[in-house]
């Protein structure tokens, strides 16, 4: 990886901004490394009393606070100084003002934002977080804007991304914290997608395309919906207000700007559409599965890998917490950790909270739709967006009883809503974590579950008193004669039935197996009640079968062997796939391809041949299954299968293949293995030696800074980190999604012994520190593509020992 334009050691002295340098070493007379730790102390206006805050050698910040005041503004002030740029994208994505950045190409971004903005009372929904909701989440904002007047009175200490966009960051308010543009929010895209395919091939053939279960679900679409209009555009402002920021160098100033000659301006291409690569691991064991007879809790929450890193780690302690561990940088509290009593985590439960109704309009007045046969006079709520270079943009956003209407066919006399349930009030994504972060016990932590509405999550504990649990979380409606798979009229026949409480989603405790796992498969039981409010789509249950096979082998389990299972790349698709290969008749480098997989062990390891040879071969028989078996009518339509329904044709050839279905199956796989070893003879030479996966060429991790793409090629190369070889894919315990380049997977990861909490163990790469010319920019990413971990420390004396810095903050 090459940052030498910023990462020297000026680094060293970025913590020493509030002193004059020169004081410093005046008054210390020694040389500090970044290792070591130095004490300083510090005005700082808007505390009530002093604050401590020890930052250790892998860029946590422990903070300690005397009231839960200061405890949450500091919060917000050291993670607004580690993570401004993020912070200030971060705001502008949550208020809809983007475009006065970046211009007109922004427009539809910021006016989906106000579209769905929640527009409730305040003041619940701030409460519905924390019984203190409200004070906490003002503490954490107005220390997230103290240290921005602080960077604004010195320009110069600024992230670079700042100047090279000719910007300043901007105050923050408490309505910043919960906008909910970047949760795991439903299924509005797949929803729209079911209901186009329905239309283009049927019913039948739609249900045996998708693997839909445990139930099956309704996919009629209702007679009143003309089914010819409905496409991809009505979702627009939706997509527009949920796609991640890109940068051109249009934006930048022309002294850190890419030349047009060398500018790039389409995003970098996958080689597979990843679309359920979005996961997560977790389990949780009872005492008589640990060899130090204590329970234990592991997580790695697997999104998209970015620089910053999505998660940001901090230890908070005041009276009344003690709590450390992980969460998105911009919310206050942790979501995923340990305070003294418990451990917990989650993963994506899907729950379906959203749908899309069409309407009929008044042609004599198109701002009104036909509801219960008669006409309805939609909500209008006009505003202002400011657009870099032109004049305010003035917006009417429309509204129907059902929520925001994304689209108005004028033409036909139709529009278009979403109804979210995550606008109901508690609907920003892991605040309610506040209440976990004070639980004491499984039946508090159950209960603060009941209010953790966004997103659908797995919610597992493990306690020091010897108790492991599961709770699913997440708003979920009710639908009593609908799916939520697809479009559906407005006119009052398809409606919501309330919502399922969440303390009866599943839930379980203290298993007789003796753990609980979850890895976004379903995971509900056969004899559950409330099936009208569970979804039908899950993720591949590969992941979680392995971690179910290797946790039910009935052994006692060590710290050092639970990570080795967050980090496993066995590939049981590899497992049921391999053998089907070994009586094809293949020629050339297909035929030695083939036999170099014949003594195997189906792992996928970074230097491994096999691995190579076989991934190529897995994903030319998902992209020629794809080919095959979507009719051309829905091509264009349905994006992709998922490789559970592909192993189930291949494994059961009379499903798909027709008369004489085994071999026409093996004649399938045979091409699909050619094709396979003919794009890596093409892509990386004829030599089989040289087909390791994990290369620059074909597996490994490379973490494109935003800005990279749009200034000069020396910023970016001290932006970017990598490329460094990974192992593993999509389907793999330790995942690391389907492309070559990995782009999604687990950044952020804890494992966590409630015997002794100084044990915990833990990864977020690259850095805690999102300014590039910070010690921990970059410090986490090498070992995190080694597969390692840093310690977690808990006790003060731990910490102590592995501090690089200490301040005292005082109150001005």
């Amino acid at each position: 990886m090459t940052r030498s334009a910023y990462c020297n050691s000026s680094s060293v002295f970025e913590y020493f901004r509030v002193l004059p340098i020169l004081m410093f070493f005046i008054i210390s007379g020694i040389f500090l490394s970044c290792k070591s730790s130095p004490s300083e102390q510090v005005l700082l206006e808007g505390l009530q009393e002093p604050v401590e805050i020890v930052r250790d050698q892998w860029g946590i910040n422990h903070i300690y606070a005397n009231n839960e005041h200061d405890l949450f503004f500091a919060q917000g002030y050291a993670a607004a100084k580690d993570r401004l740029f993020q912070f200030e994208i971060w705001r502008r994505q949550a208020t809809g003002t983007v475009a006065e950045i970046l211009g007109e190409r922004e427009l539809k971004r910021d006016i989906g934002t106000r579209l769905f903005k929640y527009r409730g009372d305040l003041t619940r929904e701030f409460n519905h977080y924390h019984d203190r909701g409200q004070e906490i989440i003002t503490a954490y904002t107005d220390g997230v804007n103290a240290y921005i007047e602080e960077a604004l009175d010195n320009p110069d200490s600024l992230p670079i991304e700042f100047k090279m966009l000719n910007i300043l960051p901007e105050k923050w308010t408490p309505e910043v914290v919960i906008s909910r543009h970047q949760g795991l929010l439903g299924n509005i895209g797949a929803e729209l997608e079911i209901g186009m395919a329905v239309d283009k091939i049927g019913v039948n053939a739609v249900k045996d395309l998708y693997w839909f279960h445990p139930k099956d679900p309704i996919l009629e679409m209702d007679p009143a919906i003309n089914t010819s209009l409905l496409s991809e555009e009505i979702l627009d402002l939706y997509f527009a207000y949920r796609r991640p920021v890109r940068f051109l160098p249009e934006d930048i100033d022309p002294a850190y700007r890419r030349s047009v000659a060398t500018a790039f301006f389409e995003d970098e291409q996958v080689d597979v559409y990843d679309s359920l690569s979005i996961g997560s691991n977790n389990w949780v064991l009872s005492e008589s599965m640990t060899t130090d007879g204590h329970t234990l809790m592991a997580n790695d929450p697997h999104r998209t890998i970015a620089v910053p890193s999505l998660r940001y780690m901090t230890h908070l302690v005041a009276p009344g917490w003690n709590v450390i561990g992980g969460g998105e940088p911009e919310i206050p509290g942790i979501s995923i950790g340990h305070n003294e009593f418990g451990a917990w985590g989650l993963t994506v439960f899907r729950t379906d909270g959203e749908d899309l109704y069409v309407y009929d309009l008044n042609p004599e007045n198109l701002n009104e739709y036909r509801y219960q046969g008669k006409w309805e006079t939609m909500e209008t709520i006009s505003e202002s967006i400011p657009v870099k270079g032109r004049q305010a943009e003035e917006v009417r956003l429309n509204y129907t009883r059902h929520g925001p209407v994304a689209f108005v066919d004028s033409l036909n006399n139709k529009a278009y809503a979403v109804r979210c349930a995550w606008l109901e009030p508690g609907g920003s994504p892991y605040l309610a974590s506040l209440r976990m972060d004070q639980a004491k016990t499984w039946e508090e932590f159950r209960e603060a579950c009941n209010y953790s509405n966004i997103p659908g999550e797995n919610m597992i504990w493990a306690d020091t008193e010897g108790n492991i649990g599961w709770q699913a979380v997440g708003i979920a409606p009710v639908r009593r004669n609908f799916s939520g798979l697809v479009p559906v009229p407005g006119d009052g026949r398809y409606e919501w039935d309330g919502y399922l409480p969440i303390i009866e989603k599943p839930h379980e405790v203290n298993p007789e197996r003796g753990y609980i796992a979850t890895a976004n498969q379903n995971v509900t039981p056969d004899d559950y009640e409330h099936w009208d409010a569970i979804g039908y789509s899950w993720s591949d249950p590969y992941r979680g079968d392995r971690i179910e096979k290797v946790l039910s082998s009935g052994k006692k389990f060590t710290m050092q062997e639970m990570q080795a299972l967050q980090v496993d790349y066995v590939s049981l698709p590899a497992r049921m796939l391999v053998p089907l290969l070994s009586g094809l008749e293949l020629e050339g480098k297909s035929a030695e391809a083939k036999q170099r997989l014949e003594k195997w062990d189906y792992q996928l390891l970074p230097g491994s041949v096999e691995a190579g040879i076989y991934v190529a071969f897995e994903k030319e028989l998902k992209r020629m299954a794809e080919e095959r078996f979507i009719p051309s009518k829905a091509k264009g339509v349905i994006e992709d299968l998922q490789m559970k329904r592909v192993i189930d044709w291949m494994l059961n050839p009379d499903q798909k293949f027709g008369l004489r279905a085994k071999e026409a199956r093996d004649e399938f796989l045979a091409k699909a293995f050619s094709s396979g070893i003919e794009l890596l003879q093409k892509d990386l030479g004829d030599k089989i030696e040289d087909w390791k996966y994990g290369q620059a060429k074909y597996k490994h991790t490379f973490m494109t800074h935003p800005l990279a793409k749009a200034v000069n090629q020396s910023w970016a190369d001290s932006l970017n980190l990598g490329p460094l070889p990974r192992g593993g894919n999509g389907y793999t315990p330790g995942s690391t999604g389907n492309n070559n380049r990995q782009s999604s997977g687990a950044s952020f990861r804890m494992i966590v012994s409630t015997g002794d909490w100084d044990e915990a163990v833990g990864t977020n790469s690259p850095g805690q520190s999102g300014d590039p010319k910070s010690a921990f920019y970059d410090n986490l990413f090498e070992p995190w593509a080694k597969d390692k971990y840093f310690p977690v420390y808990f006790s003060r004396k731990k910490i102590d020992s592995v501090a690089a810095e200490k301040v005292t903050y005082i109150p001005e």
